[in-house]
């Protein structure tokens, strides 16, 4: 019987693509090539990487880059999908990705270059993304040796630098009150370079009940101001929850009144003030720095 399949030359791109897909297979039957903007999951896919609405609504959010997909696989967490572009099939991440998923029968899709480049916020567009379902968070414990919350902050680039902070200073627990940026959207995703995948996020909560059930001291961070105690000179080793506010108005003056102490970072140079990014990860790093000792 005369073979009708097509034949591609050794080593020619169509070769390279044809013998990887080939290689999805053979690793999991989970996967599905899409090539029209009209198909429903790249459609899906577009919407959460540009809509807070939709991410809200379906409590998904995308993973944008092999960095974030690679970082949240490391977890026992589901992962929805995976999504690979055109041109990646036949890489080494792509390989490893592929290989995972076939591991945990995770469904794959390959998009087209275009397709993954309108859902891709990043400068170079992504060549891999995946689908994830936003993650429950867990009460923050009254006797939590150390929480970072943040109160109304709206920028997604502070949002997520500081939460890279409390990962990396050992931090376990952080609340997010309301006004503060979205923690699962992909600009604070980015930002935080994977530090959600070691934290338990708590969004939406108020500041000031949590102050008030709270057993550890709350330290409100503010500009030089009269009382105000010079953060190096504060005993941080107790357990401790850090307040930060809002870009420009700072924390809330109902805040401020709550907090069990005042603290400000001194600044012999000309500036100021730091941004409200800055200030939390230099508090961090100064509890961190005092615990070690």
């Amino acid at each position: 019987m005369r073979d009708s399949s097509p034949k591609f030359r050794a080593g020619s791109p169509c070769w390279r693509t044809a013998n990887a897909l080939e290689s999805i297979d053979s690793m999991t039957s989970h996967y599905v090539v899409i090539k029209s903007r009209d198909n429903q999951t790249a459609k899906s896919l577009i919407a959460l990487a540009h809509s807070a609405r939709e991410r809200k609504k379906t409590s998904l959010t995308v993973l944008d880059g092999a960095h974030l997909v690679e970082a949240f696989l490391g977890t026992t967490a589901p992962l929805e999908y995976l999504v690979l572009a055109e041109s990646a099939i036949g890489s080494r991440d792509a390989t490893k990705m592929l290989g995972i998923a076939g591991e945990r029968k995770i469904v794959c899709h390959v998009l087209a270059d275009a397709l993954i480049a309108e859902a891709s916020q990043l400068e170079s567009p992504a060549s891999m993304m995946a689908v994830v379902r936003t993650p429950s968070s867990q009460p923050i414990p009254v006797d939590a040796d150390a929480v970072l919350v943040l109160d109304n902050v709206q920028d997604p680039g502070n949002v997520g630098a500081m939460l890279r902070g409390a990962a990396a200073f050992g931090i376990a627990h952080t609340l997010l009150g309301v006004g503060t940026a979205f923690a699962w959207s992909p600009k604070v995703l980015r930002s935080a370079q994977g530090a959600h995948f070691q934290l338990n996020i708590v969004e939406g909560a108020s500041v000031a009940s949590f102050m008030q059930s709270f057993r550890g001291q709350t330290l409100a961070l503010v500009a030089a101001a009269d009382g105000a105690i010079r953060l190096q000179d504060h005993n941080l080793r107790r357990p401790t929850a850090i307040l930060v506010g809002n870009e420009g108005a700072g924390l809330a003056e109902e805040i401020i009144a709550r907090a069990t102490h005042r603290l400000t970072i001194p600044m012999p140079g000309n500036m100021e003030s730091l941004n409200a990014a800055s200030s939390g990860v230099i508090a961090m790093y100064e509890m961190c720095r005092q615990r070690q000792r």
